[in-house]
This record gives structure tokens, sequence and C-alpha cells, in this order.
């Protein structure tokens, strides 16, 4: 299939996990990518595994940082003419119940997943309203919906991405762009699998389908929002989650 062919497309955090899912993803559908993230050595080493050639370029990138993300749209611009599909991924998790919190906990896990979505939101749509067109896909999560115990800074931020991508949406609809969020819910990847055993396996249990998804999955959904399938789809939150919380 050609769903994404000759478009360019950034994805933060895009070396591992859901965002690499994403790049395989979309080079499949025709697409160019440039793999922004934090980690300059998993960059390296995720485009050599895609042996994708001249398709996929490679940017260090620390979203918390303006400037970053900034050099990100450049790179993509100034090496593929264009930017059409931005997907703010970067993330991080810095879990503890809130007696045991540190204010550096919260502020870090505020930082990478708000103001780095709404970095990559905002310099991303300067750039596509220019165009008349464009996508942008933001990652939320369930936990934004139901807050988790241990979770008040990642659950506060994936709240606030939802709030950012309907108001982005809002914003940003008469100049052709759309801007809309994918809600995972529990997903095999590098940072979920760290879980102890007894976690994971009663996350497990609250999954009407009776298993984890895989990150492929999440980046199908991301397809979906990016393409012209999902031409009038904006403001949205599509939950990717086996049924968990409906």
């Amino acid at each position: 299939m050609d769903l994404l062919r000759d478009r360019a497309a950034i994805v933060t955090g895009g070396a591992q996990g859901i965002g690499l899912a994403t790049v395989e993803t979309f080079l499949r559908e025709g697409a160019r990518i440039v793999i922004a993230d934090r980690d300059a050595d998993a960059c390296r080493s995720a485009a050599d595994s895609l042996d994708a050639g001249d398709r996929v370029v490679t940017v260090t990138c620390d979203v918390t940082v303006a400037a970053d993300v900034q050099g990100a749209v450049d790179r993509c611009v100034s090496t593929f003419g264009r930017l059409d599909v931005m997907v703010n991924n970067a993330g991080i998790t810095r879990d503890a119940t809130m007696r045991t919190m540190t204010e550096e906990q919260f502020e870090q896990v505020i930082a990478v997943h708000l103001k780095g979505c709404w970095n990559g939101t905002r310099l991303a749509a300067a750039v596509m309203r220019g165009q008349r067109s464009g996508a942008i896909v933001n990652l939320s999560s369930i936990s934004g919906k139901v807050g988790f115990v241990g979770q008040t800074n990642y659950s506060a931020a994936k709240a606030g991405i939802v709030g950012l991508t309907k108001a982005a949406a809002k914003e940003m609809a008469h100049h052709g762009v759309r801007v809309n969020a994918i809600a995972p819910g529990l997903i095999r990847s590098p940072m979920t699998e760290a879980m102890p055993e007894h976690i994971w396996d009663a996350k497990l249990a609250e999954i009407p389908m009776q298993r984890a998804g895989e990150a492929a999955e999440v980046a199908s959904v991301a397809v979906f929002l990016a393409s012209d399938l999902a031409s009038y789809v904006t403001g949205t939150v599509t939950e990717v989650t086996g049924g968990r919380y409906m």
C-alpha cells in the first residue's frame, strides 16, 4: 500500500518502541522520515536497521527544547522539501506516588510529554499552514483518561495532550491542517516491559481482549490518521486499548 507515498514525516522518540514501529509502518506506506530522538546512538542504530537509504534521516532532538524541535522541522523541509506529518511520540515515565514523587520527577514528565507535544504541534503547524495541508498525530494515553496510581505526573501530561490536541485542531482546521491524538493502553515496549511482573499481570487482567497490544498496532492507527483515509477527521482521540476502560 502507498497511503503516505512521498509524504515527509517527523517522528519524535522514533528510535524505539511505538516511535520506531511508526517509522517502520510509515516507510512501508511510502513516507520519507526524520527520526528525531534524544539518543543519537539509538537514532543511528534505528536508521541502520531500517536500511531505507535516503528516505530516512536522523536528528538529535530534545523535545523540551524548542530550538531542537525547530531543527528537526528545518531538517525535514531542507531534506524533503516539505513537512506533511508530525508524530509527537517522545515520552518518559517517572512513576511514584504523590507522597514520594519529587518536583523534579513531576516537571520532567510534564516537560517531555506536554511541553514537547506543544513544541512539536506549534512548530509543525507553522509550516503546514503555509502548505495548506498536513496532519499532526499526538500520543496521549489511557492514563490521561482514567488516571493511574503512581502517575499523577504522567496522567496529567497525557490528559493535557488531549486538551492541546482539541484546541490546536480548532485553530488549524481552516488552514487545512488536521490534529488528532491516539490513546494507547497496555502496549508491549521496552518501557512497559520494565514493569514488575505483578503489575503487568494486573493490567493484563483488565483487558477484554486478554492480551497486550503491539507497537505496530498503534502505528497502524497513526498511519490512518496521517493519511487521506482520515481526511475528515480532526480533534479526535482514538483509543488503542483492547477494550480496556471502555
